[in-house]
């Protein structure tokens, strides 16, 4: 299950990226920022926790390419992932494995704040 949440991050990364070049009309300038720092910083916290869960529990051997025919504006994509994200942590982690989850906190933290700023700061 780790591996499908990780996935997940990097999918909501290349989403987020592809929108971040793409984005253009009043208030772009703020969604282009809000999507860059997302997909910058997505990744550092996927690294983070695939690092994390790699040393507690030894190497994850494949993490899947997921891919999607995105639908709907950016904030509602990357809040259903976070959704998902939020649904599969304690299958994917034990629950009291507190330092993986306190990494999986900060990647929902990231998505959190990033959906206030496409939504908010236009």
């Amino acid at each position: 299950m780790i591996d499908k949440l990780i996935a997940t991050m990097f999918l909501s990364r290349e989403v987020a990226h592809r929108e971040h070049l793409r984005v253009i009309g009043p208030g772009s300038f703020s969604i282009h920022s809000a999507l860059g720092t997302f997909y910058t910083e997505i990744v550092e916290r996927a690294d983070a926790i695939t690092e994390a869960y790699q040393g507690r529990y030894g190497i994850i051997a494949n993490i899947p390419i997921l891919t999607s025919e995105m639908e709907q504006d950016v904030d509602d994509f990357l809040e259903e992932q976070m959704d998902y994200i939020e649904q599969v942590r304690y299958s994917a982690c034990d629950k009291k494995d507190t330092a993986i989850q306190n990494l999986i906190d900060e990647a929902v933290g990231l998505y959190l704040s990033t959906l206030y700023k496409l939504r908010n700061l236009r």
